[in-house]
């Protein structure tokens, strides 16, 4: 088991999860042993670079649940971050749908009492949806930091998303 601070980043299937590297080393900077856990979408972005983002870490990466015969691959978190969270996955988290291992996590961490923050990365389009401000209270209301807007990342006009620029700083520092 880690003697460090590990930190579970949960990244889902958008834009700046193609940076999810960054995200690992800006968070290792602070001192974060980062265990990666991947949506299922987003680890086929990954499947050929897979081997590069474990080494990074340390660990290897998730994006399936283990097997009930399986022993715990990761060491248990003591917080964690979903970021990139694509508006698909805050519906379903809100909603109580957990049916990937990258929403089981959090959703069931934030009621063990781990620390668990959220930034999501979707256009305004989007976030007009009215099941979005439903998730977000939701998910605060559970004790989750969601971090949109001002106080995270506010969504973008559809098709002017700047993936690579996303604030992986201000994601990770949210859990400080």
């Amino acid at each position: 088991m880690s003697s460090r601070r590990v930190l579970y980043l949960i990244a889902c299937a958008a834009g700046p999860t193609r940076y999810v590297d960054e995200g690992v080393r800006v968070a290792q900077g602070v001192g974060w042993d980062v265990c990666l856990v991947l949506t299922p979408s987003a680890a086929r972005w990954w499947e050929p670079r897979m081997r590069e983002l474990a080494e990074l870490t340390g660990h290897p990466v998730r994006s399936r649940y283990k097997l009930p015969w399986e022993s715990d691959a990761l060491p248990r978190a003591t917080a964690m971050l979903m970021a990139p969270m694509s508006c698909t996955t805050l519906n379903k988290w809100g909603a109580g749908i957990a049916d990937t291992l990258a929403i089981g996590l959090p959703s069931e961490g934030v009621h063990l009492g781990v620390p668990v923050a959220a930034m999501p990365y979707f256009n305004q389009a989007q976030g007009a949806q009215p099941a979005v401000a439903v998730s977000v209270e939701r998910l605060r209301a559970q004790g989750v930091r969601v971090l949109i807007g001002a106080d995270g990342y506010p969504p973008h006009p559809p098709k002017q998303g700047n993936a690579k620029a996303f604030p992986w700083d201000r994601a990770v520092a949210a859990l400080s």
